[in-house]
This record gives structure tokens, C-alpha cells and sequence, in this order.
């Protein structure tokens, strides 16, 4: 496996060497390309855990994501020599990973069962929980966020695909109108309106638990 094959603490070492430079991903990835196996292992280490909360989002198993964030890691690396730091890595990421995600979608859109996911599952970034215990809350209450939550997850999965790429970039992965846009291969105003589509529908559909 790719990703547990890095050189133990090469993704550190690499960090520790360039942190007074603080040198960009893309340069980051120009170096890879050269043949700097701790500049890729850092990049993995970096964009390990986003990738595979995107993956999550996209397919709804936790095997499967790791499985499709670790291809992406090996697209990557196998397309180091072409390349070019045109456009921030993070664009040049997300396009490998949403084609694959994509692709996979419809590949299992027929065999994926209905994945119930717990609504205390930590966020991958920071490790909390997208619901925190509330002490002054009921247990009524508590049930009408669950069942919010669950409302959420699912309006978004059922969105046309491309604003359902779009909300996850967006709303998960922090990503801005821009590098969506960069992404989809689609103009920022294209992206603007596809985002804006996508949130009213959510808005009209989720209106009974505004």
C-alpha cells in the first residue's frame, strides 16, 4: 500500500527541512517529479486525511474510501513526470480524485446498499464530532438534530452529481469558487450557479428542519 509504505519519518524530516522556506505544494510536487520520494510522502501525509474524508463523502463506506484515496496517492505518483505546475496541487488533486470518484459512483450505483452513517462520526480534520454533546439540550431536541443531520447527508447524496461534487468541495473541503471551478473544468460564474442551484434545492427540501 502506497501510503503505508512511506518512509518512516521522511514526511517529517521533509517538513522540518523546508519549514523556513515554506515552499507551495506545487513546488512541493515539482520536487516529487524530480525524484524527491519526501516531498511525495509529504504531500500524501498532508492530503491524506482530506482525501479520504472526500471519498467518504463521495461513496458512503470507509473501506472504500481508503481504498480510492490511496489510488488517487498512485495516480499521482505515477503522472509525477507530466506534472506542471500550471495550477495550485490541490486543483491538479481534486480533478484525479473527483474522475475517480465519479467513475466509481456509477460503477456501484446499482450495488451500493443504504449506508446509515453515525452522526457523532468525527470530523477528519479536526477530530470532533459534527454534533457535540449538548448538556442543555433534551433528548427531544437531540433526536430533531440527529434526524436533521441525517435529512442533510442524504439530500445531498440524492443532488445531480456535478452540485453534489460542488457541495462537497465547498461545504466539506473549504474549497472557494475558484479552484470548484478550476476543479470542474467549468467557469467561476458556471460554478457560482451550479453551487446556487444545488443550495436552494437543499434550502426548499430541508425547509421543515429550518
Amino acid at each position: 500500500m502506497l501510503m503505508a509504505a512511506m518512509t518512516p519519518g521522511s514526511s517529517a524530516a521533509f517538513s522540518s527541512a523546508v519549514g523556513a522556506e515554506s515552499p507551495s505544494d506545487a513546488e512541493i510536487m515539482l520536487r516529487a517529479k524530480a525524484g524527491d520520494q519526501s516531498a511525495f510522502d509529504y504531500l500524501v501525509q498532508k492530503y491524506r486525511r482530506p482525501m479520504v474524508s472526500f471519498m467518504y463523502r463521495m461513496a458512503r463506506n470507509a473501506a472504500a474510501a481508503e481504498d480510492l484515496a490511496q489510488e488517487v496517492f498512485l495516480r499521482v505518483y505515477r503522472s509525477r513526470a507530466s506534472y506542471e505546475a500550471s495550477a495550485k496541487f490541490t486543483t491538479w488533486l481534486y480533478r484525479i480524485a473527483t474522475n475517480l470518484a465519479v467513475n466509481h459512483a456509477r460503477d456501484t450505483r446499482h450495488e451500493r446498499p443504504e449506508v446509515q452513517v453515525s452522526l457523532d462520526e468525527p470530523n477528519e480534520e479536526s477530530g470532533t464530532t459534527l454534533e457535540l454533546p449538548d448538556g442543555n439540550l433534551t433528548a427531544e431536541q437531540v433526536m430533531v438534530r440527529r434526524e436533521r443531520m441525517q435529512a442533510i447527508r442524504s439530500k445531498v447524496e440524492a443532488l445531480p452529481e456535478q452540485q453534489r461534487l460542488a457541495v462537497i468541495m465547498h461545504k466539506y473541503q473549504q474549497m472557494d469558487y475558484k479552484e470548484i471551478a478550476q476543479v470542474l473544468k467549468k467557469s467561476e460564474s458556471a460554478t457560482k450557479s451550479l453551487l446556487f442551484r444545488a443550495y436552494e434545492t437543499l434550502r426548499d427540501q430541508l425547509k421543515e428542519f429550518v
